[in-house]
């Protein structure tokens, strides 16, 4: 039995673990402790995996474990890494992209990807050789053959990211978020806060989906040592930070061994007092303030509304979003049966007019 949790690629449907697997650092253990490590992962109800390494060492093992179960699992799958020697490294040489893709494919014995990615997509000039030098129309070609199922790229940049939805073409974006990155006070950290919350939602109005890399920051945030914080959170806080932005499907931290995994499995468990990562209001930029992060932070309401997934879906169709008025018409409890108690407003470490927002809501979706 397992109590995973699952989310909807909205292109396509495929019904996608809440937590997948990285493999960044899974190369430290052996190859007995990968192999090990991916067969729990698949028994605990994970079934979505990031196909890149640090180094060649654990697709074989990989292989092993995916054996008979290729089916049942997803793998995202990246065009610009190549293991050269053994070691990751990237490239843009059509050719090299092509022999790594097919040699992979190989390995793991599997004839197709789920998912497609350009990988690291961070410079304009970047963009540009890409679909200019081919390397777009090759995967492009791939999708309509069926090898690659879903296209997509992994990028830091808000910017690469619209330029690429703007092609129509994409299902699927890996990026990085975490508290640090979204407030702008960690390297890699992109864009602005606003910025980084608009594409979000962009993402989300255009059913495409996002996994999330570096979720703990590269450990940073979770040693007040290290955090630009100065203030550790927990996985699990990081964890939920990441599975409440727009158009989050799965956060894909990186383990080393079974132990890892299992630390970072113990999410499922959690309560909502373990997950409440409302603590980052004390360290949050002053423009922050009066902005629902979706935290429910302020629950209970007496009332029974969600107050965070309401936010959630107004601010989306204030975006553009036209399938989240649905979506809060679904809701049993709506903005109007707010009692304007004051309750969630006590509780906000963010200090949102909850109740002027709850009547503002309710207006706009009552019209």
């Amino acid at each position: 039995m397992t109590n995973m949790q699952y989310r909807k690629l909205p292109h396509g449907g495929e019904n996608i673990s809440i937590i997948g697997l990285g493999m960044g650092s899974i190369h430290e253990s052996s190859e007995a402790e990968i192999e090990k490590t991916v067969n729990l992962a698949i028994e605990r109800g994970v079934n979505y995996f990031d196909m890149v390494a640090s180094e060649g060492k654990p697709y074989e093992c990989y292989a092993h474990a995916l054996a008979g179960r290729r089916e049942h699992v997803y793998l995202q799958m990246h065009f610009g890494a190549v293991y050269d020697g053994g070691r990751y490294g990237w490239t843009r040489d059509l050719s090299k992209i092509r022999r790594t893709f097919q040699g992979q494919l190989k390995t793991l014995g599997t004839d197709y990807a789920d998912i497609g990615f350009v990988h690291c997509v961070d410079e304009l000039d970047d963009y540009r050789e890409i679909l200019s030098d081919g390397i777009w129309d090759y995967m492009k070609g791939l999708k309509e053959s069926g090898v690659i199922r879903h296209l997509g790229l992994s990028s830091h940049d808000p910017e690469m990211v619209r330029r690429f939805l703007e092609t129509g073409c994409i299902d699927m974006v890996m990026f990085s978020i975490n508290p640090a990155y979204d407030y702008s006070t960690g390297t890699y950290g992109i864009g602005s806060m606003a910025d980084r919350r608009e594409l979000y939602r962009e993402c989300e109005k255009e059913g495409v989906g996002i996994s999330v890399m570096k979720p703990f920051g590269g450990g940073q945030l979770l040693h007040a040592a290290t955090s630009p914080f100065k203030q550790a959170l927990t996985k699990t806080q990081c964890l939920q930070y990441a599975l409440d932005r727009p158009a989050v499907l799965t956060v894909l931290p990186g383990v080393r061994s079974r132990s890892d995994l299992e630390e970072v499995l113990t999410y499922l468990e959690a309560s909502p007092e373990e997950r409440d990562y409302a603590a980052i209001s004390a360290f949050t930029p002053q423009n922050a303030d009066g902005i629902c992060v979706y935290c429910n932070h302020c629950q209970p309401c007496p009332m029974g509304l969600n107050v965070g997934l309401i936010n959630k879906y107004y601010d989306l169709s204030l975006a553009g979003d036209v399938l989240a008025k649905g979506h809060y018409e679904k809701l049993s409890v709506k903005a109007d049966a707010c009692a304007q108690c004051g309750h969630c407003e006590s509780r906000c470490p963010f200090h949102v007019k909850q109740e002027a927002r709850m009547r503002e809501i309710a207006v706009y979706f009552n019209t």
